[in-house]
């Protein structure tokens, strides 16, 4: 079984208490989870991008990890654009458009 990653670039800088963690162009890897990593979570929490859900899974499937407290400092623009690939994986091949569907 090969494992499904996918990617987007942050927009914006990921900062702590003034310091910057994960600059804007950082490209993230998100892989799909596993039922593991979904460990915890409500599957429907997660479609509609609950963000303390979001929050939790990120370190679990993205490179460079996002740890808890990097997710819960992303701009709300970047915290869709993971979202959305999180959905993207949850979503049944019978759900996503034609051209997606393979």
């Amino acid at each position: 079984m090969s494992v499904t990653t996918s990617s987007f670039t942050l927009d914006d800088d990921i900062v702590i208490d003034g310091t910057t963690q994960l600059r804007a162009g950082t490209v993230i890897t998100v892989r799909k989870p596993g039922s593991g990593e979904l460990r915890g979570l409500a599957l429907n929490s997660l479609i509609n991008l609950d963000v303390a859900s979001l929050e939790t899974l990120a370190p679990r499937i993205t490179n460079p990890v996002i740890h808890k407290p990097y997710a819960a400092a992303m701009a709300p623009n970047d915290m869709l654009q993971f979202g959305t690939e999180v959905i993207d994986f949850l979503l049944p091949k019978a759900a996503k458009p034609v051209s997606q569907a393979k």
